[in-house]
């Protein structure tokens, strides 16, 4: 489970960053989709590349979970820093933050989830990559013909059988 850190005294100075992990493949996809999303309103680098700059935050933190550091020291952490990472897409997306900050049981499931996902990162890149296709920038909603087809399935065997 990853520490949810507060703040740091090293904040970034000009725009918030988005630290990851540069290694994980399911990280790199969904961050090159919020990158063309964010239009330099947020800054990402990878832990490997500035952990250094963050004494204050364990290393094992940033291979735990993401972090977002605002320009006042305040850290997001996990799904939340995901969340808050919409705020800065050029149509902001506000409610999943909110639901985070606001109900307890939503942080708790995301919470779960993000550990689970964090653990199981190259078979959630494959469902990743089935669902929504290769190409980050321009994702395919494969998951909804995946859904129809397995509808459509159950549905003839609960027919015919």
């Amino acid at each position: 489970m990853f520490s949810k850190i507060a703040k740091t005294a090293y904040p970034p100075s000009k725009t918030a960053m988005m630290v990851w992990d540069g290694k994980c493949g399911f990280c790199k996809f969904w961050i090159t989709n919020w990158q063309s999303k964010t239009n330099k309103k947020l800054i990402y680098k990878t832990y490997q590349e500035v952990s250094e700059l963050y004494p204050d935050i364990p290393l094992k933190e940033f291979k735990k979970a993401s972090r977002l550091i605002e320009t006042n020291g305040e850290i997001f952490s996990g799904p939340n820093s995901a969340y808050r990472s919409f705020l800065y897409f050029e149509k902001p997306n506000y409610k999943w933050h909110r639901w985070y900050s606001n109900y307890k049981w939503f942080q708790l499931l995301s919470d779960k989830a993000y550990n689970f996902i964090a653990k199981h990162r190259g078979f959630m890149f494959n469902i990743t990559k089935i669902f929504f296709g290769k190409n980050p920038c321009a994702l395919k909603p494969y998951w909804f013909l995946i859904l129809i087809f397995g509808f459509s399935i159950i549905y003839l065997l609960t027919t015919y059988l």
